[in-house]
């Protein structure tokens, strides 16, 4: 949007809708912890959605939370919740391994699923929520919040308008600290920085290049029995990105310059770190023209534009979004499965190893 020293370039504006416009639904929560607590306090302070009901396996959790974001309903049960006529959209928010289970009950019930990122373990479990929703006719989303954010369009509006020219590298990290009784360092809680962080930069790989050819990756252990970090790079030798390379990393032992960039024959698009919230945008022509797009950096309180995407969607009786099909949330587990092949990354819950594409 903002031209640099008058360069005569700019960036886009966001197409995105104003989330108060989007038609209110009743939510019902599984899972009351962190992701739960920012998910709500997001839509109770920007939109006009109602967290309405929750569920959690300890039921004083769940009316702890209920009682302090001021939702009516406590069940007690994830089934008396998905079966509750008064719910209208159900967010699944429970550990990683829990989400295919829950994801495929919601669909049983007949009730929208938005399910918390990443959509299942790994693409085979994601690949029957998939073809369970087709075959119910039921709204299934993987809150994959990034894709939300009026951020992201704009960077989208520069791809489809072919500003950069031919991509040819796509840069994304992410990295934190984590003290060590945090669950992310437990083997049968899925641990470890695949899911919790990797799936960022593998997602904003994927969005913009598409599946590859051939993924390469190197990982350090960790004394807990996860990963202390992983990096991979992605290859890209056929199609529209051909000659493409996606270099990717995340880590749970440090943290890491969170930078995301797209780098093409006519320029450069940086996202502000942690590239994967709100924030700001800078386009950098081969030429020496520059381009600006401000965002507030409001960090996890973006959550809500994910929740209206949602509900409009629902409200329009669709059963994906259009801005993170589900085609696109299997291709990023799809990659994060070649991944943890490559480093021996599998998690406790599954014993048989990695399901193949076959399954």
């Amino acid at each position: 949007m903002t031209d640099v020293a008058g360069q005569g370039v700019t960036l886009p504006a966001p197409r995105t809708p104003d989330p108060r416009q989007a038609p209110p639904l009743r939510w019902g929560l599984l899972g009351a912890g962190w992701i739960a607590d920012r998910f709500v306090t997001s839509l109770l302070g920007h939109t006009t959605q109602i967290p309405y009901a929750v569920w959690a396996p300890r039921p004083t959790a769940a009316a702890a939370f209920a009682r302090r974001h001021g939702m009516p309903h406590v069940h007690s049960s994830a089934t008396e919740l998905m079966a509750a006529s008064d719910v209208d959209v159900v967010y699944v928010a429970g550990p990683h391994h829990t989400h295919h289970a829950l994801a495929l009950a919601a669909i049983a019930a007949g009730k929208p699923v938005v399910v918390e990122k990443p959509l299942a373990l790994n693409a085979a479990e994601a690949r029957e929520i998939a073809d369970a929703a087709r075959a119910a006719g039921v709204f299934v989303m993987e809150a994959l919040w990034s894709l939300c954010l009026p951020k992201f369009d704009v960077i989208r509006q520069v791809l489809e308008a072919g500003q950069l020219g031919r991509i040819h590298t796509v840069t994304a990290d992410l990295g934190e600290y984590f003290d060590r009784d945090h669950r992310i360092l437990r083997r049968d809680l899925a641990g470890g920085p695949i899911l919790d962080l990797g799936t960022y930069p593998v997602a904003f790989a994927t969005w913009i290049l598409g599946a590859p050819t051939q993924v390469l990756a190197l990982a350090q252990p960790d004394p807990s029995g996860v990963l202390a970090q992983t990096a991979a790079i992605l290859r890209y030798d056929t199609g529209p990105q051909a000659g493409a390379l996606a270099v990717l990393h995340t880590s749970l032992a440090t943290a890491t310059p969170t930078a995301g960039e797209i780098s093409g024959e006519r320029g450069t698009l940086s996202l502000d770190a942690p590239f994967y919230q709100p924030g700001g945008v800078t386009l950098r022509l081969r030429d020496g023209r520059a381009a600006r797009y401000e965002e507030p950096p409001i960090a996890h309180e973006g959550l809500h534009f994910e929740a209206a995407e949602a509900a409009r969607c629902v409200a329009a009786g669709l059963t994906q979004s259009p801005l993170r099909p589900l085609a696109d949330s299997i291709a990023m587990l799809a990659v994060m499965d070649e991944v943890r092949r490559q480093t021996g990354d599998v998690f406790d819950m599954e014993a048989g190893g990695i399901p193949g594409p076959a399954r």
